[in-house]
């Protein structure tokens, strides 16, 4: 915490020494070393306050994630897909009588002709191409896989 080294400490035990004198000393020292602990548990106590106020509001944090996850999960628990799909076909097949049925995205009426269509000129024949067709490649057999040397023989004696 402080930056005292070791002369400094010296110099202030002799500066406290001619001052206070030897007989006084150790008097000092002690009442100085029991506010020193006293001033060391007052830092320990507002420290341990402190992280404590800190758990409970993460505490705080966590349980309000987990109400509103858990408020997510029930949402979806009551999903039924297959109501939602039932009441869309119903809805497609039965359109109300007060309204006209929309037609859908797919279906395609033909627009009525504002002009007479023109005829298609004719179409040619195309000449036929003849082109020989390359010949189809022999059927496999396990010959083709079959090792092309055949394996050293092995020798007779163990030896090296």
């Amino acid at each position: 915490m402080f930056d005292i080294g070791w002369g400094e400490l010296v110099v202030i035990g002799i500066v406290a020494l001619i001052a206070i004198g030897p007989k006084e000393l150790p008097t000092v020292l002690r009442t100085l070393a029991q506010y020193m602990g006293k001033i060391r548990r007052m830092a320990a106590e507002f420290q341990g306050q402190f992280q404590d106020a800190l758990r409970e509001a993460e505490v705080a944090d966590l349980k309000k994630t987990a109400d509103e996850m858990s408020a997510s999960v029930t949402d979806f628990s009551n999903f039924d897909p297959m109501a939602g799909a039932q009441k869309e076909m119903e809805r497609a097949f039965n359109p109300e009588p007060d309204k006209p049925a929309e037609p859908s995205a797919t279906a395609t009426t033909p627009a009525p002709p504002s002009e007479p269509a023109t005829p298609l000129p004719e179409v040619t024949a195309l000449p036929d191409i003849n082109v020989p067709l390359p010949e189809p490649p022999a059927p496999v057999s396990s010959t083709d896989f079959a090792a092309n040397e055949p394996p050293p023989p092995k020798q007779a004696g163990g030896g090296t």
